[in-house]
């Protein structure tokens, strides 16, 4: 046998008893917990993947906020609408009983603000009063679904906007996606296939700055890993139920490459503390497989 052929079956079984910690890891976090949990994780250089429940249709809560910042974005390609575009913020769009940072700023006042100033409050801190304004602007969700659909986005569903979610709880089980789309969704959103090279650049500098769920994807890498990430959480019902507990991110590792990672925690009975804590166990083994 060929030296390079014995170093590639010597590479290859490496990296499958690699794979099989891996999946023994994530198996033992999310073992006899009362919730159903999808990952997924995608290696941008390497094409590494790997996925548990990846395929199944879970509700997205807040991540769908990267999704509604992307369809804007691209209405701003297309020169329908512009970062600079004065918003009017007033207590018709600034609901109260929902988070909502963006009222909190401006509740004394009726503002104009830049467009690229929601955007940011929307993603970074997951603001819902932005959220709904973003749809508002947008022309409501089935602009943002044909603009998913345009892109390949698959098994990608939106229906209800914030406020609606906010009246119903099973409206949340109609805004979903799978692990595996969203991991797709990220390296689209990365390779430059949803959006020019500005709004990208623009799009991954405002996720890199999100300041919501420390305790989940963050919480156990590296102080200052760049993490371009976005949150989802529905809280608990009168049962005690939690919809969906969730994170999306694209992770930049200290060799310089990249993968993108999502973890969904759905019909949970768990607490929250357990919740968000199999995110950031299932993070910290996905870190430790790419940096071992």
């Amino acid at each position: 046998m060929k030296k390079t052929a014995l170093l590639f079956l010597l590479i290859s079984a490496f990296s499958f008893a690699q794979q099989f910690i891996l999946e023994k890891k994530i198996n033992s976090i999310i073992k006899n917990k009362k919730a159903t949990v999808g990952v997924s994780v995608l290696g941008f250089e390497n094409g590494f993947q790997y996925s548990k429940n990846g395929d199944k249709k879970l509700p997205m809560q807040s991540v769908f906020k990267f999704h509604i910042a992307a369809a804007v974005l691209n209405e701003v390609d297309r020169g329908k609408l512009s970062l600079d575009q004065k918003v009017p913020l007033n207590k018709s769009n600034l609901l109260e009983n929902t988070w909502s940072p963006l009222r909190d700023k401006y509740q004394n006042d009726t503002a104009e603000v830049p467009l690229s100033e929601i955007i940011e409050y929307t993603v970074a801190k997951s603001d819902n009063n932005g959220c709904d304004i973003l749809l508002a602007l947008l022309g409501g969700t089935q602009t943002l679904q044909k603009f998913m659909d345009s892109k390949g986005v698959k098994d990608f569903q939106i229906r209800y906007n914030e406020e609606e979610m906010h009246k119903d709880w099973n409206a949340q089980y109609q805004n979903y996606t799978t692990t595996v789309s969203a991991t797709d969704a990220l390296k689209k959103l990365y390779d430059g296939k949803l959006l020019s090279k500005k709004s990208t650049d623009y799009l991954m500098k405002v996720m890199l700055s999100t300041s919501t769920g420390t305790n989940k994807l963050v919480g156990q890498l590296p102080k200052d890993t760049p993490v371009a990430r976005k949150t989802g959480s529905s809280g608990k019902n009168n049962a005690g139920l939690t919809g969906a507990e969730n994170e999306i991110g694209i992770v930049t590792l200290p060799n310089g490459k990249h993968y993108a990672i999502a973890v969904f925690v759905s019909n949970s009975t768990e607490t929250d503390v357990v919740n968000c804590k199999m995110i950031s166990d299932i993070s910290k083994s996905v870190w430790d497989y790419f940096n071992k």
